[in-house]
């Protein structure tokens, strides 16, 4: 076992005295020792009750005779992080994520692990630490929040950033906003939509890197509870038969991921976060082909923002595994690639009988006839931008309209709430991106204002920055190179003219190559005046294009 390097021979008493000062007998000692992150903390609603999964999986771990030892990680919850400086901290977050799990696990030198995340940094972030440490490896999420209720009507919080919205444009009063802001989120779970947390968890499911029903089984449920124990169950048989992530983190598993991610929808998050563990994993995912895949696989399951229906309502129509049985009767995937289970993808699927086509669509009946998510490139932004296309509405699918400058996220909201924003504008929010925010901010605040004063339809917004996976409408994020590496978005001036063609994977300023080049002479790469752990992320941090990894 890997851990008989800290428990095995003379030179080791020291360390087996630590080991006994923990209360562990040598029968603990001398089974597989499975380390279990847990990010649990009282700040974020979707890891308030993550103790209690990660218990389930020690119960699971001790069943199948293995040894746990519990530790702890961080997280930001993006929706209280939103709109304002501590969002910079949220995607710089995966990283000490990342690390930490890393540290901890190198320094002790365990023998598997069980992660136990739930939102939107933190799930990402310890997959791309089961990646680099390659030891048998499971991923249990918290799961996802039930919809809130408001008069009948399913709503979740991207309904109360919308409210906002609302209210700004005299179209709510602030007793309905209050209704509403407390029945969205009735308790613990990661936000109830196909948002970046639901979209990752569902991910890992596909990667094969977690159990069926992760990413669907609502927080509060039973089954939750039991799929964490069948967790640590699980990473011990993995130990036993030496599966690793390397077994399960092919280039056909991302593939598979990549085309759910188009089926479901998911949040443009995923476009940073899957080429992220790909590369922890010695795999390049170029933004290429997430259009490759999507010209080939359907959106057919549409969840809100975009669509009515929530993760709870997924969940009872059959699950993930239930869309990925559906794009199998047109060979979308692929079936033969390993899981934690210790199965194939394709055994793993023999146990799905029930597909609710009211809920996902068949393949000959699809919402949209392409994936959820589209690269768009141009002069704009020549490495590549990313749109939630399963959210935009069709008639602002290819649009011209003029350029509305603002250099931060600040500037634009207080532009769109100011009434100074137009039908057919195009909103530009620059120095934004990975290393220029830093820490490439989420922006729902002005996508909701936008929604809210009833603009989403008629208004596009471009940035280097990026928004949640609870957005709707035009919004493409992701541009590079950013202006802080002295992309071309920094060149921009307001009144351009800028082309968006979804459907043509199109994003350009209509202006000649011989007056683009000359504005780029103007244009000087720079670091952002911050300091601490934000210096050093603006320091090291690569482009969006490539998942904002560092160098």
């Amino acid at each position: 076992m890997r851990s008989d390097i800290i428990k095995k021979g003379i030179e080791r008493a020291p360390h087996r005295s630590l080991l006994y000062a923990l209360g562990l007998s040598d029968d603990d000692i001398n089974k597989p020792l499975i380390g279990i992150a847990n990010s649990a903390n009282d700040i974020i609603p979707g890891h308030k009750h993550l103790d209690d999964i990660a218990k389930a999986a020690e119960h699971g771990i001790t069943a199948a005779g293995g040894t746990a030892l519990s530790f702890s990680t961080i997280g930001v919850c993006d929706g209280i992080a939103m709109g304002h400086e501590g969002m910079k901290f949220s995607l710089a977050s995966r990283e000490i994520i990342a690390d930490s799990v890393e540290a901890v696990v190198s320094g002790h030198q365990l023998d598997g692990l069980v992660l136990v995340p739930n939102c939107d940094k933190i799930v990402p972030g310890m997959m791309m630490a089961a990646a680099r440490l390659d030891i048998p490896a499971v991923v249990i999420s918290g799961g996802p929040m039930e919809a809130g209720n408001n008069c009948g009507e399913a709503i979740d919080l991207h309904n109360v950033f919308e409210a906002v919205g609302a209210v700004n444009a005299g179209k709510m009063d602030e007793e309905e906003l209050e209704l509403i802001t407390r029945r969205a989120c009735p308790g613990s779970g990661s936000c109830a939509g196909m948002f970046t947390a639901n979209s990752m968890n569902s991910m890992a499911e596909v990667l094969g890197i977690a159990l069926p029903g992760n990413g669907t089984i609502p927080a509060v449920k039973a089954d939750r509870v039991r799929l964490a124990k069948a967790a640590g169950k699980a990473v011990m048989k993995m130990v036993e038969k030496d599966i690793r992530p390397s077994d399960i983190l092919t280039e056909k598993s991302f593939e598979n991921a990549i085309a759910i991610d188009m089926a479901l929808g998911c949040s443009t998050n995923t476009a940073l976060h899957l080429p992220a563990i790909a590369h922890e994993a010695g795999i390049d995912i170029p933004l290429d082909k997430f259009n490759e895949v999507s010209d080939r696989v359907p959106h057919i399951c549409s969840l809100t923002p975009a669509g009515l229906n929530h993760m709870e309502n997924l969940n009872q129509a059959g699950g993930v595994h239930a869309v990925i049985k559906e794009l199998t009767k047109a060979d979308l995937i692929n079936l033969d690639v390993q899981t934690v289970t210790g199965q194939t993808l394709g055994e793993n699927l023999e146990a799905i009988n029930y597909v609710d086509h009211d809920i996902i669509r068949p393949l000959d009946n699809p919402y949209h006839k392409r994936g959820g998510l589209a690269v768009l490139k141009g002069n704009i932004a020549p490495a590549g931008s990313v749109v939630k296309r399963a959210a935009v509405s069709e008639n602002m699918k290819e649009l011209r309209g003029p350029a509305r400058i603002y250099e931060s996220e600040e500037d634009a909201i207080a532009a769109i709430t100011g009434e100074e924003i137009k039908a057919g504008d195009v909103v530009v929010i620059r120095n934004e991106g990975p290393k220029g925010g830093p820490g490439m901010r989420e922006m729902l605040s002005p996508t909701s204002a936008l929604a809210g004063m009833g603009l989403d339809d008629c208004v596009a917004l471009i940035t280097d920055g990026r928004f949640s996976g609870a957005t709707k409408g035009a919004a493409i994020g992701h541009v590079s190179p950013e202006a802080a590496l002295g992309g071309p978005i920094a060149a921009l001036k307001e009144g351009d003219i800028i082309h968006i063609d979804i459907d043509k994977f199109i994003l350009e300023v209509e202006l000649s190559e011989e007056e683009l080049a000359e504005r780029m002479k103007d244009v000087e790469p720079y670091l952002p005046d911050v300091s601490g752990y934000l210096k050093r992320y603006a320091k090291l941090v690569g482009s969006a294009a490539k998942g904002a990894v560092l160098d």
